[in-house]
């Protein structure tokens, strides 16, 4: 199987995403709440705009055009999936199958619904492709391994498959840097940074870095068009929670009603609530940013005026090549050879 039939399958995935009707998006969604009660149909349907914003036509062929190299013999990848976000386990899934190699993955149990549909319907148009994919809750005799975790498993990992390629991705989180004089419309564009998939995604912003001079209370007004998050309990309740927190221990806070505004150096913020920090000029901000750089996935800024960053309002939406943890995915699986 050529990589051209590769692409041509997962354009055509795109064109089924796209055309699904909306009660079949609806029962969906539905079953994936089921089973994670974070994957609202809000999360869901974005989720699968992300996917099929990945597989444009020409965006797919420009992006594979870098990896033209076909293994001589398909290698086994193994890849532990994450299941934080809807159907976060796509791109890996998606960056195997074009490398030319066989997938073993191991879902989330907190979500296994979408990317099993994903992967129905790829098999509906192209069985061959999609018998290249086995799911597992052993990933023993792999080529190469691919692994998502927290900072303590990334531990285990990196001694399990000390014998093999791997690829092993630690906690990181998102910030945002304000230069303090954006336009209101701005802060509510980095509002969706914030909110969507309720702050739980490695791209989302849990901390802002602001000027001395700087209100942060300015960022709750901007933000009051996203109220409709504190509806969902499991989000409510993590707000509750933290409130409670804080003004048990009289630590001071900002409250928007919807999110928790705290100063903090702490780059990971808990669910429903955000951290701030000062800086006193760009040379210390830049100097403080480098020294977190391993654990940040994104920056966000005001139309990317900050080097390095992109706008507000995009991090959610990752291009093909925003490889997570700043690792080339599709570059790795290009140096991986079978065990034979």
């Amino acid at each position: 199987m050529l990589q051209s039939d590769r692409i041509e399958a997962f354009v055509k995935l795109r064109h089924a995403l796209q055309t699904m009707d909306s009660r079949e998006r609806a029962a969906l969604a539905s079953a994936a709440k089921n089973e994670n009660g974070w994957f609202t149909a809000e999360s869901v349907n974005m989720a699968l705009d992300g996917i099929c914003k990945l597989l444009e036509p020409d965006i797919l062929s420009a992006w594979t055009r870098r990896y033209p190299l076909e293994p001589k013999a398909p290698a086994t990848i193994g890849v532990a999936m994450a299941g934080n976000i809807p159907a976060v386990g796509f791109h890996d899934y998606l960056c195997v199958l074009l490398a030319g190699h066989h997938l073993k993955a191991k879902l989330s149990s907190s979500d296994t619904v979408l990317l099993k549909f994903i992967h129905q319907q790829l098999g509906q148009i192209d069985p061959a492709l999609t018998a290249r994919v086995e799911w597992s809750d052993r990933l023993n005799h792999t080529d190469a391994m691919i692994a998502t975790g927290s900072d303590n498993t990334a531990r285990y990992f990196e001694y399990y498959f000390r014998g093999i390629p791997h690829i092993i991705r630690k906690n990181r989180s998102s910030c945002a840097v304000i230069v303090g004089e954006e336009p209101e419309a701005e802060f509510v564009q980095l509002g969706a940074d914030i909110f969507s998939y309720f702050g739980l995604g490695c791209r989302s912003v849990s901390k802002i870095f602001i000027p001395q001079d700087f209100d942060p209370a300015q960022l709750l007004t901007s933000w009051k068009s996203y109220a409709a998050v504190i509806d969902h309990h499991k989000y409510a309740n993590n707000y509750d929670y933290q409130k409670s927190l804080l003004l048990l221990n009289q630590s001071k806070f900002l409250d928007g009603e919807i999110v928790l505004l705290r100063e903090s150096d702490q780059l990971v913020s808990p669910v429903a609530t955000v951290f701030y920090e000062r800086y006193n000029s760009q040379d210390a901000l830049r100097k403080r940013l480098e020294e977190e750089k391993k654990k940040i996935q994104v920056i966000v800024s005001a139309q990317a005026w900050y080097p390095g960053s992109i706008p507000f309002g995009t991090a959610q939406w990752p291009a093909v090549d925003d490889y997570a943890d700043g690792i080339d995915t599709m570059k790795f699986l290009q140096g991986v050879k079978t065990a034979g």
